[in-house]
């Protein structure tokens, strides 16, 4: 690829992507990253290394393989009650065909634990593979067909709370003489989408896919297969391109073992949804030491991985947000360390176990993971952006004194309204949800913003010490910034030469 088309597609990125979400200096990602690391075996095989982390699956030395264009025969089903932006509640099992045909199931529940199904959809179409995705490395882009969408009503209160939804035309052709138990067709290829629409319903999600192998050390295999993410406001899920993940679904015949949420979704029909196991209640508890269990993708052209510190005693907490340009979180860019307080609130009156919190960042410091990103720091005017020109590759610099760092979008100060919960996995393994992060950058500033959905969970490493910094909080507060000049230039030099290098690939 010449020098010049390159050039021409990376101005294209600035124009294709929100630029409040293209690092987390923005407005979007106050804070983003763990102490661990990963490596490389191959171009197709990453290693998942926790060195600093005591809990033994994270340790056994997974190998990760992702083939591009994925192979996507077989049915996959979700591993527990997902939890969609709104909130929305849902299980999934999508069965894909070699011919490209796929049938899709989606049970959505009345509740956060899955145990009372409201109603189910049945999903027909075709999808088609396109290129790799040049905005989400290791993704494959796609295009589907619907050919039919069917519901199941399973309860006539399900049926008034949708159609209190819907506009009148669609009650009347499509609810108005449905009965619970009775599939309906909402659907086909000859009716317009205005109901589905009205519902919210989007297979949008079907627009970017990548399929990973878990090789376990013991011998064991996990096949997982990520769909796009949904846009966290609802009015834009129906259009919305993903360049994220949503939770995964697992390969029926290659998933975790024990997994009873994936046998009793696998055996569902749009006539006998899944009504999942009352999980036992976990009171929250904090403290500790959280860390990512693999490399996270966030929209638009976001690798990282998060280790979390809490102090309940001091109300005290540190985030490390290690970002990367790749998938396989190998090639770092920068790693930034949040520190301050938190307090914790009401439970959700939206999400049954969850819990509503307040953040504050008293302290913010950053390090340049590439000589790129330390030299467009250093060309920050003195007393904007830390030490002017002592920006070093490897060496942190605290932006607290220079009150944040406006080439990187941080300013002083900062408070977010979080979501918090907990559960326990199929080991019996502790795991903390926090907030799904907006979709378009903006920040969870104001109650009102608060999440209605998680991220990807992090697993419990130890009980651990805290960081002895956390004695010595700076008062200031850090607020990330709207602006993203600076940042434009940032994507450039840290993603230019990677990106170049590897669009020649495709």
């Amino acid at each position: 690829m010449s020098s010049g088309r390159c050039s021409h597609l990376l101005r294209g990125v600035l124009v294709l992507l929100p630029a409040a979400v293209i690092v987390a200096g923005t407005r979007s990602k106050l804070w983003e990253v763990p102490t661990g690391h990963f490596t490389s075996s191959s171009n197709k095989t990453e290693s998942l290394q926790w060195q600093h982390c005591q809990y033994r699956h994270l340790k056994e030395g997974v190998r990760i393989t992702a083939d591009i264009p994925p192979k996507l025969d077989g049915t996959w089903v979700s591993t527990r009650c997902e939890v969609r932006p709104g909130p929305e509640f849902l299980t999934r099992s999508y069965t894909f065909h070699s011919n490209r045909h796929f049938q899709a199931l989606q049970h959505y529940y009345t509740e956060s634990s899955c145990e009372d199904p409201a109603y189910s959809l049945m999903i027909r179409g075709k999808i088609r593979l396109l290129q790799a995705s040049w905005i989400t490395r290791g993704a494959t882009e796609a295009e589907h067909h619907l050919s039919r969408v069917g519901i199941v009503l399973h309860s006539v209160a399900a049926k008034q709370r949708l159609a209190s939804r819907l506009p009148p035309a669609c009650v009347s052709l499509s609810l108005n003489e449905a009965v619970p138990g009775k599939p309906y067709e909402l659907y086909n290829t000859r009716a317009g989408r205005a109901c589905l629409a009205a519902m919210g319903f989007s297979v949008m999600e079907m627009g970017l896919v990548r399929v990973e192998m878990q090789h376990h050390s013991h011998g064991g295999e996990v096949q997982e297969l990520f769909l796009g993410d949904i846009h966290t406001d609802w009015a834009q899920r129906t259009q919305h391109r993903p360049t994220g993940y949503q939770q995964p679904l697992q390969n029926a015949m290659y998933h975790i073992h024990p997994c009873p949420v994936c046998a009793l979704v696998y055996r569902s029909s749009e006539q006998r949804p899944p009504v999942l196991p009352r999980a036992p209640a976990v009171p929250l508890s904090l403290e500790g030491h959280w860390v990512s269990q693999r490399c996270e993708t966030r929209p638009n052209v976001l690798f990282l991985t998060r280790d979390f510190t809490f102090n309940p005693g001091q109300h005290a907490w540190r985030g490390i947000y290690r970002h990367y340009l790749d998938p396989a979180c190998s090639q770092p860019t920068f790693t930034l360390t949040a520190l301050g307080h938190y307090a914790q609130g009401n439970p959700s009156s939206k999400l049954s176990g969850a819990s509503e919190f307040v953040f504050k960042v008293t302290q913010v410091k950053v390090t340049a993971m590439d000589e790129s990103t330390a030299k467009l720091l250093n060309s920050t005017r003195p007393g904007k952006c830390g030490r002017a020109g002592n920006w070093r590759h490897g060496v942190e610099q605290d932006l607290t004194p220079t009150n944040g760092c406006p080439m990187l979008g941080i300013r002083l100060p900062h408070k977010e309204y979080e979501l918090f919960k907990m559960e326990l996995d199929h080991r019996k393994h502790l795991l903390l949800f926090t907030g799904e992060r907006p979709t378009d950058g903006s920040s969870p500033d104001r109650p009102l913003r608060r999440p209605t959905s998680f991220q990807l969970p992090m697993v419990l490493c130890n009980g651990g010490e805290m960081h002895p910094s956390f004695s010595t909080f700076n008062s200031k507060q850090v607020q990330l910034a709207s602006g993203t000049a600076g940042l434009e230039k940032l994507v450039l030099l840290v993603f230019g030469s990677a990106l170049c290098s590897w669009l020649d690939v495709y």
